[in-house]
């Protein structure tokens, strides 16, 4: 198959190891000093080179604020048989784009990235494929990533966005106020090296990314559970309940057993 993966940067370079040995791949970024360290691969910087290559399969890694702007802007040089993909983390308007483009889809969402991901060794990882794109499609990424040992899971695009709205908003918005709040420690415990760790990972991402993911219109929601659950501990705090303490323990722990 001939694939095209837009964006070299980290996920980009993933994606063609991944493939370039198997299909005829070719990426395309317009900064020409980004594809300096691509091998084994085409190297493209200009919509000419797009249009003759005639890729089968387009698989858009750029950073998320620019992913359907790079898509509009391919669009005219992509022929009609040919499969879009995105791994957009937040999908809040690619359903509508995608209804409107003409053309095949099929959108997916690595649940790893490369700040904390072995990328070598991927099995404890996830994957999301959206059930709403085209069936062959789905089929080439649930082949890709079940090759790679991740656990696969199948969701509407509203489903997704609800699963990220919780499983990214609450541990990134819980690491920003440990952030906030943290003071340098010249003999730091165990825990927080840990969480000093998580930490910097998670601000070292993109500003673009974090920022698509606290916009998510379902991470308000999430956010003020946070926010409730601190109005309730500092209360028994506060008081210094023991009794409360217990019972509130003792419900969380449920949570993570």
């Amino acid at each position: 198959m001939k694939i095209l993966i837009l964006g070299a940067g980290k996920m980009g370079s993933f994606f063609v190891d991944l493939l370039s040995f198997d299909h005829e791949t070719a990426v395309y970024d317009i900064d020409s000093r980004r594809l300096r360290f691509m091998y084994n691969t085409q190297r493209f910087t200009s919509l000419e080179e797009v249009e003759q290559f005639r890729p089968e399969l387009v698989i858009n890694a750029v950073t998320l604020k620019y992913t359907l702007d790079v898509f509009r802007q391919l669009l005219p040089v992509l022929p009609q048989d040919c499969i879009l993909s995105d791994i957009a983390s937040v999908k809040t308007g690619f359903r509508e784009f995608y209804a409107s483009c003409g053309l095949r889809y099929v959108s997916t969402h690595p649940m790893f990235g490369p700040t904390f991901a072995n990328l070598g060794s991927l099995s404890s990882e996830n994957a999301i494929i959206i059930s709403e794109g085209d069936y062959m499609g789905r089929l080439f990424f649930r082949d890709l990533y079940a090759r790679l040992g991740l656990n696969i899971r199948e969701y509407t695009f509203d489903e997704h966005d609800e699963t990220v709205a919780y499983s990214l908003s609450i541990p990134f918005v819980s690491t920003f106020v440990f952030a906030a709040v943290m003071k340098h420690q010249d003999a730091p415990g165990t825990t927080f090296k840990r969480h000093m760790k998580i930490a910097r990972g998670v601000l070292g991402e993109d500003d673009c990314l974090l920022r698509e993911i606290l916009f998510n219109p379902r991470t308000g929601g999430q956010v003020s559970k946070i926010r409730d659950e601190l109005k309730d501990l500092l209360d028994i705090i506060d008081r210094k309940d023991e009794a409360a303490l217990n019972g509130y323990l003792a419900r969380i722990r449920e949570h993570i057993k």
